[in-house]
């Protein structure tokens, strides 16, 4: 074999090259393809007609019923949603409303027990403060501690207040990064708690079976009401509460730092200092009718600390300057009556002690 053009094998007749020719297609009959003509017949038989009447008046009871139940299900739906007249039945509309209250009064007392075991140590049982800021200021409720603000503190914590990157506050809110210890229930149930109003009563729940707390003594159950004053209104020129709540300490309401007063260079030297917010003596001595030497210690890193001396009725005889430690200042007390005078950090009331001048 041989693929030179022009060329054929031995043997072989170029016609062979080609396809074989096909013989041509038969006509398929008609017949083929064509039905019988009884299978072709549109005449319905007596019995045919008689099951399509039936099934049409079937179709037309099926749509009836349908067009019933729909009518009824409206007619239902629009007196369950505004009640029957003649007050057979409550609106579900104000039912709603009171259910809302009541999940309000269940987060609320939630609130409470989150408080309790995660907040009162540090801002007191009673918002009155401590080794954190005060929260049951009127004031501070007004504006200031709004829901947004305080779920901002428990995500990110203190720093948020006062740009304070060391501050105590921890984040609370297990969506921060790291995360803390409560979920977002727990968060929106702490801030009900926080922002609830002074007017309502609620009761004290055990934390694990919500069931009211008995008081042991007096056999009735315990009982709470909220914070917040729904009547408050600041005065028109007040000062809005400050952004941080370290400025509200020394702000123009008589907050500032007693001016310091001639102290002759021998005189008396009080030593105090403060470690772990808390004060490392609660009693102290100075000479009546003599000015003296406060010698403060702040010991606790990046803590805002002083010393405020009060007289018997609770006015402030004294107040140090607040600083954050660790630092020592020098504080010069003009000359105090003889008598007893309670003294405290103004910004952790817990850190307490009495001076006696004698």
């Amino acid at each position: 074999m041989t693929d030179t053009p022009g060329r054929e094998p031995a043997g072989r007749d170029p016609e062979q090259r080609l396809p074989a020719t096909r013989p041509p297609a038969e006509v398929a009959p008609v017949g083929r393809f064509t039905s019988s003509p009884s299978t072709r017949s549109s005449e319905l038989t007596p019995e045919r007609a008689a099951q399509v009447v039936r099934q049409s008046s079937n179709a037309r009871w099926v749509g009836f019923l349908a067009v019933v139940v729909v009518i009824l299900f409206v007619a239902l739906y629009w007196f369950y949603e505004l009640g029957v007249p003649g007050g057979l039945s409550q609106p579900r509309l104000g039912a709603d409303g009171a259910e809302l209250a009541a999940q309000q009064v269940t987060a609320v007392e939630r609130g409470y027990n989150v408080y309790e075991a995660n907040c009162a140590r540090c801002h007191g049982e009673q918002g009155q403060g401590g080794i954190g800021p005060v929260l049951n200021q009127q004031d501070k409720l007004f504006a200031h501690l709004s829901a947004d603000y305080l779920k901002n503190i428990l995500l990110v914590g203190g720093r948020y207040a006062c740009g304070n990157a060391k501050s105590l506050m921890p984040v609370w809110s297990d969506q921060a990064n790291p995360p803390g210890p409560l979920n977002y229930r727990q968060i929106e149930e702490l801030i009900a708690f926080l922002r609830a109003p002074s007017t309502e009563t609620y009761l004290v729940r055990h934390p694990e079976l919500l069931d009211p707390k008995i008081d042991p003594i007096t056999g009735e159950v315990e009982t709470f009401k909220g914070w917040v004053d729904p009547a408050y209104k600041p005065e028109p020129e007040a000062t809005p509460y400050p952004a941080c709540w370290l400025d509200a300490l020394t702000g123009d309401d008589g907050g500032e730092a007693t001016p310091a007063p001639s102290v002759d260079p021998s005189a008396t030297v009080v030593d105090i200092a403060a470690l772990n917010i808390a004060f490392d003596v609660s009693a102290l001595s100075a000479p009546a009718d003599e000015a003296f030497v406060l010698k403060f210690d702040n010991q606790d890193d990046a803590i805002q600390h002083n010393v405020e001396i009060k007289d018997a009725g609770g006015a402030s005889v004294f107040k140090g300057e607040l600083f954050a430690g660790p630092g020592v200042r020098d504080y010069q007390v003009g000359p105090l009556a003889a008598g007893s005078y309670p003294f405290l950090c103004t910004v952790h009331p817990n850190m307490t002690g009495t001076l006696t001048t004698e």
